[in-house]
């Protein structure tokens, strides 16, 4: 049975060694706002917080940084965190923040045109995968027998620069969300089993190589998953730095939390199907 429309990733939780060096980037250039800071974990939000209860798993928080001064580096070719999604509202928000990356001197890895999305790709101060993008208007998006037609295409990053006209960012646009999640996989069998045959996601696309590509309500994709770390990777150490968990906002399911085929907790999170 297929996910209901307005299922979406609610947030991403991240193990990182040195808080302040992540918050420099997330709150210092992204502009998120510290919505709640309880024991280790700090919570980031995308709007600024009415309510300053807000815990782990509400709507309004979209990151999760828990710090960890004992934990290790994950170990190359191992399974986890391939980017964790940030989804901007329109292109000209996009452009803004790319903008004041620039202008900052932020490294940039990569950028793409994904027929159905514009991304810039870029990587945390720990290591952390982040890719930045919009979504092209969902009337152009192209399906065939089922499967939506993405490609990894040059962009045209002067074009998307123009529409920030050159003024300064001043703060994170506040319907800025966690669009998805990509993932290193040991078992694109086992993970599509997990996420579409138990939680009920549709699959979207299998056309790129060694990754597939899952979706709820017509979205191109919520979570992507590869095995370009190696198939059968094994699971980085359980104190490993990156990611802990994500919670999938589902409208009037159960609450649950469950751990997928590598390790990763998954968070089912029940709301009003009205939100």
């Amino acid at each position: 049975m297929s996910l209901p429309e307005g299922t979406h990733i609610s947030h991403v939780q991240l193990r990182v060694k040195d808080l302040v060096s992540e918050l420099s980037f997330y709150r210092g250039l992204l502009g998120f706002h510290e919505a709640n800071h309880f024991d280790s974990t700090l919570a980031l939000s995308s709007s600024v917080p009415t309510d300053h209860g807000a815990r782990a798993g509400q709507l309004s928080v979209q990151l999760l940084l828990t710090e960890s001064i004992n934990a290790v580096a994950r170990p190359p070719r191992t399974t986890g965190l391939f980017h964790v999604a940030i989804l901007y509202p329109n292109r000209v928000e996009l452009a803004k923040t790319l903008l004041r990356l620039i202008r900052n001197g932020y490294p940039i890895q990569g950028a793409a045109d994904h027929l159905v999305s514009e991304a810039i790709y870029l990587a945390d101060p720990e290591g952390n995968g982040v890719e930045l993008y919009c979504d092209r208007p969902k009337e152009s998006w192209r399906w065939s027998n089922g499967e939506i037609a993405m490609a990894t295409e040059p962009l045209h990053v002067e074009a998307l620069l123009k529409e920030a006209d050159g003024k300064e960012w001043t703060e994170i646009h506040p319907q800025t969300d966690i669009g998805h999640i990509h993932l290193n996989v040991g078992s694109l069998a086992r993970v599509e089993e997990f996420y579409s045959k138990q939680l009920g996601f549709d699959v979207t696309a299998r056309s790129y190589s060694g990754a597939l590509f899952l979706s709820a309500g017509g979205y191109h994709h919520h979570i992507g998953v590869n095995v370009w770390a190696g198939r059968n990777a094994q699971h980085p150490p359980e104190n490993s730095l990156g990611l802990i968990s994500f919670g999938i906002a589902v409208p009037n399911a159960a609450q649950e939390t469950l751990t997928d085929p590598d390790g990763i907790e998954v968070e089912i999170i029940p709301t009003n199907a009205k939100e």
